[in-house]
């Protein structure tokens, strides 16, 4: 049994802790973060759309010595913390920006995005680290009297899926099946595969919300000579997701990072993508939910005898 009509926006939020781990981090996305945070929530209100914040907790914290000594990160994890952005707090802590998602007019859902970007799928991460990442991300939402229902992996580098469980999450992003930027514009105009998602319970229990499209994943000179002779590629991959979820009764989940808007062209973009989904929800039945709403809609059909694992199992009671 599918969700009927339903589309999913997520943000990986996490301001310089996306790139801290990278030699070259690219200077205009660092730069970008507060301001595409800003005009995403401002956005959102806007056309009365919530959202799922996957939310990097260390930007929770006010302040912290960068050295996290009961933190089993690999050696040099926190080192760019320490070093070169030790006095750039407006890349390190976001409290203001927290509170202002938290205070939205839209019913946005606060999700975790980790506690310091480690990659959960990466053969360096063991459970350890994966463990301490989940334990310091609920233990900061605990502070701010919040609950985390869904993860989003950093780099979608799916890993350690039994720690979700243990927890107590219960959804999380999963990989997209179509590819991103240019290879996925050809696959749906061109091979007509459709972007949309059918949501999952794993064999932990746990809820597996598809990815259907990265918003940014076709940027540059290429995107720049297309929109000369054409229109935005993104945004007609967008609609054409949202209309086939109007008509397959199918999800379409869309994400991106706040840190993609780094000029009013890329607001125009979700500008438009935004204005776009608020038409067609009111000329339609497509309703707009956050990864949580829809992991408890597939929870639901679980409990009523209707849903199975992907293993073709149904899960445990309680699991």
């Amino acid at each position: 049994m599918t969700v009927v009509g339903s589309v999913i926006i997520s943000l990986d939020a996490e301001l310089g802790w996306g790139f801290h781990d990278l030699e070259d981090p690219p200077e205009d996305r660092v730069e970008s973060g507060r301001r595409g945070w800003n005009v995403m929530l401002e956005l959102l209100d806007e056309f009365d759309i919530p959202a799922t914040w996957a939310v990097v907790g260390h930007l929770m914290l006010e302040e912290c010595d960068g050295r996290h000594a009961d933190h089993p990160a690999p050696p040099g994890w926190f080192d760019r913390e320490r070093g070169s952005w030790r006095d750039r707090e407006d890349l390190r802590f976001a409290p203001d920006l927290v509170t202002d998602i938290l205070r939205a007019d839209a019913d946005h859902e606060f999700a975790s995005h980790s506690f310091s970007h480690v990659l959960f799928g990466d053969e360096g991460t063991d459970r350890e680290l994966a463990d301490a990442e989940l334990e310091r991300a609920v233990e900061i939402a605990d502070v701010w009297d919040q609950s985390i229902d869904s993860f989003v992996y950093p780099r979608n580098d799916v890993g350690h899926r039994d720690v979700l469980a243990d927890h107590g999450l219960s959804a999380y992003r999963g990989k997209s099946p179509t590819r991103d930027g240019v290879r996925g514009l050809v696959d749906s105009t061109l091979r007509g595969q459709s972007m949309i998602t059918e949501p999952e319970i794993d064999e932990y229990g746990l809820v597996n919300v598809p990815a259907s499209m990265f918003l940014f994943g076709f940027e540059g000179p290429a995107r720049t000579v297309v929109e000369s002779v054409w229109t935005d590629p993104m945004l007609e991959l967008a609609r054409r997701g949202i209309d086939d979820a109007v008509e397959s009764d199918g999800v379409f989940h869309m994400w991106l990072h706040p840190n993609n808007l780094t000029s009013e062209r890329d607001d125009r973009r979700m500008r438009a993508i935004l204005a776009y989904l608020e038409r067609r929800r009111a000329e339609t039945d497509l309703t707009v939910e956050t990864m949580g709403a829809v992991a408890r809609r597939f929870q639901g059909f679980e409990g009523a005898g209707v849903m199975e694992r992907a293993d073709g199992q149904v899960p445990a009671s309680g699991n």
